[in-house]
């Protein structure tokens, strides 16, 4: 009977039960399974003795992971750079030959932008005016006068005076800001000017012709709005430049806004401005299709027209920028007896950083000699060999090699894709040289150092939006009638609250997983404490600490709550499946047919507990509702935007119910505090954290490394203290030394 729905073996039947019969439950965990579940409208029928006997077979057969490890032994999956490690392997590859803040040291910690006042001088207190009359043919006039500082920000209204009305004049002056930006994630980030003035913006590139806003030329006295949007990858420093003049006009000001990916216009705050001014970032921004998520995480495994396409237009991108910023990324002089050589070194340097290796002969005679000898000038050389080498095997596919123990360089590769999603850096690919990449505590150091990188902390972003599902929060919208002044805004702040917090947690010096579930309080700014009925004053975010039953980190953070609810109610099915995977860490397979939820056919009187309880009853939706249900209803007491309530319908919420865990054991669920205290120290949901955090960072999955690897990782999490710093450093060494990994000293 199990054999008719899922096979022999296990393996699956089309048209039934197609999956293969696998999971993460106990044998005793399982036989329970059997007995209230299967099979399939004929439950009762498989009990006692007889189940206990079929999940012997099934556990020891095909279900467990010993099992699967003998007969379907996991094996790593030959993928291609994904859009993001394409991206930020060609913006690395081209900053290699670039120097400053940015490339060969870090970006300061000076935030703010240096800013310079100029205008003409004021007399000193009784110092005689200087003679403006004209003598001799020459107009005389006062001397300028300079003033520097650093500015936080750029929101400056002077109206009739100067910058400085004590020691400039106010009928003209010129004022300009340097420094960078900091793109704390990709996406579209739209600039914005407001002034009556002449204004210019540089953004990433600071020549002349690649202004992104000019407005140089005032066309009167109202103020007026220019934008330009850019695409920026995140974790790094834009150059950022703005210059502003006042001539005769009534009035001056200047304001710098922004509106970064997912969020409002805002003037760009300090925290995003530095004083440093690194070079152009060569920036991939053409347009990919997007990449396989089938098995839960992004990874390059198809190919398709449309991807090829893509990588070329990319790879032709890059080489335009290559070719018109060459002499400045060879070194070279323009007519220098040398430059041709230069050009080949060059050329060479490039291939090498491109596949994370010094090129053999063979590979030098294929990529570099022969362009050199056939085409017409050696920046046509230069040009081709970027196009052949963005496109190559060796450069699209890192793990691809023909040994099977990984050299020093091997090494570094997998270590700065896994950290960096990136190339290895300088230093790296030196201690590959050098042959000091061979013992765990070599590569552990330099993984130590990489995590420290803003590319890092970039790519922990990019994990905790695919831990925690944020991809559907960023299209949260709610009825305006229900929850007025739930806007954008709101939400924008919301976001921000959420990864401030995110960030204070993990890289802290504990960084420690548990208090992300654990923590009682949310990080407000005014307008959210005012939307949340709490006091703060000013736009920073601060510290609000909450009754602990109704605060439990991540779980109840309102941005969570409000994107797994629907427009007016919330959704008790989607949180539920959401701690059931991504937190309480317990399998769920896809329900044979999905039903949707329609307000419309209930009792109008129903809580939406009552509701969804009717909903699921049927045998076979309990299989998995079971779990899923009593999770969801532990949050009813958050409505749809993240708000504590105590009655649901006029009537009181019910939060109370129980869940039997992978083992088989009860677990009794008051509220959200419940579900965190049980998976905080809980092996099962360690497990989920570790598992997730693996996938999103080696793109593979765990038993492909060794059948011990999870234990190994999760007993080297719980020595650390739940320290997801270290936990990533670990995971990055089973990458890179593709070994199992050790417990933390």
């Amino acid at each position: 009977m199990c054999a008719e729905c899922h096979g022999k073996a296990g393996q699956g039947v089309d048209g039934k039960f197609d999956e293969p019969l696998t999971g993460d439950r106990s044998l005793e965990a399982l036989t329970r399974k059997i007995e209230k579940t299967m099979p399939e409208d004929k439950e009762g029928t498989c009990v006692g003795q007889d189940a206990r006997q079929v999940a012997a077979y099934i556990y020891d057969a095909f279900y467990s992971q010993a099992a699967q490890a003998r007969t379907r032994p996991p094996v790593k999956d030959l993928t291609r750079l994904t859009i993001a490690q394409f991206r930020t392997s060609v913006m690395d590859l081209v900053g290699r030959f670039r120097m400053g803040p940015g490339y060969d040291r870090p970006v300061t910690a000076v935030a703010g932008l240096k800013a310079q006042y100029r205008g003409v001088a004021l007399p000193k207190p009784g110092e005689k005016p200087v003679d403006t009359t004209p003598k001799k043919g020459i107009q005389a006039k006062r001397p300028n006068k300079t003033i520097e500082r650093v500015d936080p920000a750029i929101h400056f209204h002077w109206g009739a005076d100067s910058p400085d009305k004590e020691t400039l004049e106010a009928e003209q002056f010129q004022n300009r800001w340097d420094g960078c930006v900091i793109a704390e994630e990709t996406g579209i980030y739209e600039f914005i000017l407001k002034t009556e003035n002449g204004t210019r913006l540089w953004v990433n590139d600071g020549e002349e012709s690649e202004v992104l806003i000019d407005g140089w030329v005032s066309n009167g006295p109202e103020v007026r709005e220019e934008k330009k949007s850019i695409y920026l990858v995140g974790g790094r420093a834009y150059l950022l430049r703005l210059e502003h003049f006042k001539f005769k006009e009534k009035s001056a000001s200047i304001e710098l806004w922004w509106k970064p990916p997912h969020g409002v216009p805002e003037i760009i705050p300090q925290h995003a401005l530095r004083t440093d001014r690194p070079q152009t970032q060569m920036i991939v921004s053409t347009t990919f299709p997007a990449d396989d998520r089938s098995v839960g995480y992004e990874r390059g495994s198809s190919i398709s027209k449309a991807w090829d396409q893509a990588i070329t237009e990319a790879a032709i991108a890059t080489a335009e920028h290559v070719e018109k910023n060459l002499d400045r990324l060879a070194g070279t002089q323009a007519g220098a007896a040398d430059r041709p050589d230069k050009l080949k070194i060059f050329a060479l340097s490039f291939v090498e950083g491109a596949f994370r290796r010094p090129l053999s002969e063979v590979l030098k005679q294929l990529y570099i000699e022969p362009h050199f000898k056939k085409d017409k000038t050696p920046e046509q050389a230069v040009k081709r060999i970027v196009l052949f080498t963005l496109k190559s095997p060796q450069f699209l596919y890192p793990d691809l090699r023909e040994k099977d123990q990984p050299d020093d360089f091997d090494v570094a590769s997998r270590l700065a894709m896994a950290l960096w999603d990136s190339i290895p850096d300088r230093k790296l690919t030196q201690a590959a040289a050098a042959g000091k990449l061979k013992t765990r505590d070599q590569v552990k150091a330099e993984a130590l150092r990489m995590i420290a990188d803003p590319r890092t902390r970039a790519k922990l972003r990019g994990f905790f939006h695919h831990w925690l599902d944020l991809e559907h929060a960023e299209n949260t919208s709610k009825d305006p009638k229900a929850f007025p002044g739930f806007n954008a805004e709101v939400l924008a702040d919301l976001r921000e609250s959420l990864f401030q917090f995110i960030d204070q947690v993990v890289w802290s010096e504990k960084s420690d997983y548990r208090e992300l579930l654990r923590s009682d309080y949310l990080l407000l700014n005014e307008r959210l404490a005012k939307f949340y009925g709490q006091s703060v004053q000013g736009d920073a975010f601060q510290r609000v600490t909450f009754d602990p039953k109704q605060r439990a980190g991540v779980v109840t953070h309102p941005y969570l709550l409000a994107s797994m609810a629907y427009s007016r109610q919330t959704s008790p099915i989607h949180r539920g499946v959401f701690l059931t995977r991504n937190i309480v860490g317990m399998s769920l397979k896809p329900p044979p047919m999905a039903v949707a939820f329609e307000d419309s056919h209930f009792n109008p009187s129903l809580t939406m507990r009552e509701k969804i309880t009717e909903l699921t009853r049927n045998n076979s939706c309990m299989s998995c509702h079971s779990t899923i249900n009593p999770l969801g209803f532990s949050l009813e007491n958050f409505d749809a935007i993240g708000r504590w309530r105590t009655k649901d319908n006029n009537k009181p919420v019910n939060a109370v119910s129980e869940f039997a865990d992978a083992d088989g054991l009860k677990v009794r669920l008051t509220g959200p505090r419940d579900i965190v205290n049980y998976v905080a120290d809980n092996p099962s949901g360690h497990r989920a954290f570790i598992r997730h955090l693996f996938n999103h960072t080696i793109k593979q999955q765990i038993p492909a490394y060794g059948p011990q690897v999870m234990e190994q990782l999760q007993r080297s999490f719980s020595a650390s203290g739940c320290s997801v710093q270290k936990l990533l450093v670990e995971i990055a060494l089973v990458s890179a030394l593709d070994s199992v990994a050790q417990p933390v000293k």
